[in-house]
């Protein structure tokens, strides 16, 4: 399928051929017929992409304090290499998307294939959208009109929270797409609506519509203007729907507002509020949130769990079909705001001089017939390996990032990658010389050119995907963790044969500091103490979701519990974790866990999520035979009383690419596991015994 997306680093906007979005749980599968674009919104994306480095730069200055400050902890070429890895990632384009359902997937009833709806799909043939992202479109309601629901939301839910009431008035300053639907649905709720714009072909539609509209342009003061129509009392609210980087706006919406008036942002604009103005009138000012309450919610979006309408009456989709209504019933006309309807395939004609253009609402007219595989050929021959094939499951950070440079660097066979909605695939398949990109990952573990499957999904996919692989002969590696449950762990290990290789991505054991350090210490009882500095993560990041990324301690403390394990040349006995807080959680991510290892060694394991980021991400510490071995950040390891050994040296290099290299011969040649098998699932048991630990408040024997 066809689908329009940009670059951050070059600002290119492109039609890319990509695989179609597979169908999946909880969402519906949509074929396109129009979509809208958002000139104001989509052009900012649009010259953001294309500025200069340094003038993006100037645009976030917070990111180049984090910029600054991962340089310091990690070194300047790793760093340089992740923020030029961040602006190659495509960027899909649009959110106002109208289609036929022709798929459902599991866990849907509100909808049916043929079903016309409106979503906030992206500019593409084929979308794949959670059930509580979209809504039925009226019989009355055109394509066309229908493809203003989510647009129309954005405004509808600014008035929401400015809650005019019936003879009010409300200003609107700006009167681009948002503004304009934002002042007519003003106008719909028995508001006098005064409208404020620069541009006099948005000023005309507005008195079309009922509008007060003023251009600043054309002389005097609106604030002034503001005043004399409100008989010197000021605005009930103003609502601001402009994008701009003048502070200017903020303060004129103070300056026209009445005494406790309220200023409600729906746009872009300078905020360096002065104090004065808001004191004196006791002034409300609130930010909206995109389309409503659940934007940003992963239980409402993505799981499609709905709040309760006595207690939410107006959801991100119960706005939709609000908007949708309001069209219906002829309150909304949104027909005088098209500018023009462009063929998907003549997109450039939008795109192309986006900056510059003066049109409101540009609608994208889809084919009626379209591509709706869901894979691709990327390179311009389809790779065949002799042996060792490897398929990819999983386009994300890690992958891009970490895998695939490492992947790159050994000339490994990289045969396929599937990503969920086939736009990071597709792009890291042309960059890697990848040579199939898919959103059906089945499809990478039937092909008998597969015969490495490399897993890096979010990690409550992990277990079925091994399982999955395993049981269609492949030999597989995972991102940690391999497992979240002992269920999980079960069902890999009714499907581990021992004849296809089953590798768990703990590369630290790879690293050169590490076997060096193994070196020193020699085989014999050890004490052993490693800390990771973690960093804050939000709390509502699905890393400390229990149910799909296990929280921290299960995805990212295992790394150490299996270090440790190399290092002593022992398994982990028992377990006891203490975390910090009176009632510490499950998904704690600040923790000290004990390890008692079966020869005698201990380890101490400390992860905290609330140092600085200023010191060292990662140290390990070994202590034996009065010896002492100490690496910092897996950049320099330091040896005391070891003796010709004094230090070593290199950039960060936590074991990736050796990891990958010796997987990839092993699977070529044969040979032992990497890393034994029970060793990984010893490590596994030590992650679910920590929990336990922490929830039994004692310690927990791995075999009881």
């Amino acid at each position: 399928m066809k689908q329009i997306i940009q670059s951050f680093k070059t600002g290119e906007t492109i039609l890319e051929e990509v695989p179609a979005p597979m169908v999946k749980r909880g969402h519906v599968q949509i074929k396109t017929t129009r979509s809208l674009v958002s000139v104001g919104t989509e052009r900012m994306l649009v010259e953001f992409g294309r500025a200069s480095m340094l003038q993006k730069a100037r645009q976030q200055p917070d990111r180049v304090k984090q910029v600054l400050g991962k340089i310091k902890t990690d070194g300047l070429k790793p760093t340089l290499d992740a923020v030029f890895n961040k602006l190659g990632q495509p960027l899909p384009l649009g959110y106002c998307n109208v289609g036929r359902v022709i798929a459902v997937g599991e866990g849907v009833t509100e909808y049916t294939i043929g079903d016309r709806v409106a979503s906030n799909g992206a500019h593409a043939e084929y979308v794949c959208v959670p059930k509580n992202l979209c809504a039925h479109i009226p019989d009355n309601v055109s394509d066309e009109e229908a493809a203003f629901t989510v647009i129309g939301a954005i405004g509808l839910q600014g008035l929401r929270l400015c809650d005019p009431q019936l003879g009010e008035t409300i200003v609107v300053i700006g009167l681009g797409l948002i503004g304009l639907i934002t002042a007519e649905l003003l106008v719909a709720n028995g508001c006098r609506v005064i409208g404020i714009d620069l541009d006099a072909n948005k000023v005309a539609i507005a008195k079309k519509k009922g509008i007060i509209a003023i251009n600043p342009t054309e002389g005097g003061d609106v604030v002034k203007q503001v005043s004399s129509l409100t008989d010197h009392a000021g605005a009930d609210g103003v609502i601001i729907t402009a994008s701009a980087k003048t502070d200017e706006l903020i303060a004129q919406a103070a300056k026209m507002s009445r005494k406790r008036g309220r200023i409600i942002l729906v746009g872009v604009i300078g905020l360096n509020i002065s104090r004065a103005d808001f004191y004196e009138k006791e002034l409300t000012f609130q930010v909206s949130c995109s389309y409503g309450p659940g934007r940003y919610d992963d239980s409402y979006e993505k799981a499609g769990h709905d709040y309760p309408l006595p207690y939410v009456r107006w959801t991100e989709q119960r706005n939709f079909k609000a908007v949708l209504q309001t069209i219906a019933t002829g309150k909304l006309d949104v027909s005088p705001l098209i500018t023009e309807r462009v063929n998907l395939g003549d997109f450039d004609k939008i795109y192309a001089n986006i900056g510059s253009k003066e049109s409101i609402a540009s609608i994208l007219v889809y084919p009626e017939e379209s591509n709706s595989s869901g894979t691709v050929t990327v390179s311009d021959g389809i790779f065949t390996p002799d042996k060792g094939g490897i398929g990819i499951i999983g386009a994300g950070n890690f992958t891009s990032m970490t895998m695939l440079p490492a992947l790159s660097a050994i000339n490994a066979p990289l045969y396929a990658i599937a990503s969920a909605s086939g736009v990071t695939g597709t792009s890291l398949a042309k960059k890697y010389k990848i040579g199939k990109s898919t959103t059906d990952y089945k499809s990478i573990l039937n092909d008998p050119a597969v015969d490495l499957v490399m897993i890096t999904t979010r990690h409550n996919e992990h277990a079925r995907m091994v399982v999955e692989s395993l049981q269609a002969g492949k030999h597989v590696f995972v991102e940690k963790p391999l497992a979240l449950n002992r269920e999980e762990l079960a069902d890999i290990l009714a499907a581990y044969t021992g004849i296809k290789t089953l590798t768990v991505g703990f590369n630290r054991r790879f690293s050169p500091h590490m076997q060096k350090a193994k070196q020193l210490a020699g085989d014999t009882l050890m004490n052993v103490i490693a800390t990771m500095n973690a960093g804050h993560i939000p709390a509502n990041s699905w890393v400390h979701d229990l149910h799909v990324g296990g929280g921290r301690i299960m995805g990212e403390a295992c790394h150490y519990m299996d270090l440790i394990t190399f290092l002593t040349g022992s398994k982990i006995k028992a377990v006891c974790m203490n975390a910090m807080g009176v009632n510490p959680q499950a998904n704690t991510d600040n923790a000290s866990i004990l390890l008692q290892y079966e020869n005698g060694s201990t380890g101490v394991i400390n992860y905290f999520a609330n140092g600085s980021k200023a010191y060292s991400k990662e140290r390990i510490e070994i202590y034996a035979q009065e010896r002492t071995i100490i690496t910092d950040n897996f950049m320099l390891t330091e040896g005391f009383g070891t003796g010709n050994f004094s230090r070593l040296k290199t950039n960060v290099d936590k074991g990736h690419t050796a990891q990958f290299k010796l997987l990839t011969e092993r699977v070529k040649q044969g040979g032992k596991p990497l890393i034994p098998f029970d060793e990984i699932v010893n490590t596994t048991l030590a992650g679910f015994s920590a929990i336990e630990s922490l929830q039994k408040r004692e310690w927990v024997s791995l075999n009881a």
